[in-house]
């Protein structure tokens, strides 16, 4: 299969900033911080309440007065109370996205989608008491559940556009399973990590679990990874390395420069040894 890189317009080196530009842009990493810190004690609030009164009984005025802020405010920040336990998701969703866009030429696209979902695991691992709290709430209450499922599809999306992204659509006119793949590929990753987290969540939030995590995803790329080629070219340049196959005979092509560890890597797929 022949993939594609198509670099988006946010991947594109941004020019030098001016002078004028700094305070701009310092007014707006302060404000993001202000958000995210007023996001965080609303969700702290809502959990204790959630925890002491009950889901049900816990109103967005109580929620907000925990806080010491208005209903107005929280309504800035959240749209409903279930929403107000998951305040990181918007930002690590950026930060997800920020690793694709930024990945290097050369890299496996799931590796780059694995390297990105890693994103919402340290976002639970910051603090693994309050992750194992919020756990609990959503395995008891219905409405945070479906809140989070909601929350899971998001990430699922954006990992299979950027895979999706990765082929190319010409040589695949005849009707392929592509498509198909990019998706299945995306859930995987995302299946793999919330096995992962679930059983860490469970244990309390103990154990090692980037070391689970990257198990997790040498299963899925033993399991995927031939379908993408290695190497994600740019624009009109060919890949790092690709392999063919035919018969019992395989065949791999590297560029010169070519990384040798990507090469290997390459033939090992081809070979589906891990």
């Amino acid at each position: 299969m022949e993939y594609v890189h198509r670099m988006s317009q946010s991947a594109k080196p941004s020019r030098t900033s001016t002078n004028s530009d700094v305070p701009v842009s310092a007014a707006g990493t302060k404000a993001a911080a202000q958000r995210l810190k007023m996001r965080r004690e609303l969700a702290a609030a809502a959990m204790e309440l959630f925890a002491t009164k009950g889901y049900e009984a816990t109103t967005v005025d109580e929620i907000a007065a925990a806080a010491g802020v208005a209903r107005r405010t929280f309504f800035r920040h959240f749209r409903s109370k279930e929403e107000a336990i998951f305040p990181d998701h918007d930002d690590t969703l950026v930060r997800a996205e920020a690793v694709l866009n930024a990945a290097p030429p050369h890299e496996h696209p799931l590796d780059t989608v694995c390297r990105g979902i890693k994103e919402v695991m340290r976002m639970y691992a910051t603090s693994p008491a309050v992750s194992v709290e919020r756990y609990r709430l959503t395995r008891e209450v219905p409405a945070l559940r479906e809140r989070e499922i909601a929350s899971v599809d998001r990430y699922k999306r954006l990992f299979t556009r950027y895979l999706l992204g990765h082929f190319d659509e010409h040589a695949h006119a005849g009707g392929s399973d592509d498509p198909l793949l990019a998706e299945v590929a995306a859930s995987a990753v995302v299946t793999a990590h919330n096995h992962v987290l679930r059983r860490w969540l469970r244990a309390g939030g103990e154990g090692d679990v980037g070391a689970q995590l990257d198990h997790a995803f040498e299963i899925v790329r033993n399991a995927f990874g031939t379908g993408f080629a290695a190497g994600a070219p740019l624009g009109g340049e060919k890949p790092q390395a690709s392999v063919r196959t035919s018969g019992d005979v395989v065949v791999a092509v590297a560029r010169t420069d070519a990384p040798l560890d990507e090469v290997m890597r390459t033939i090992q797929r081809a070979l589906g040894t891990p």
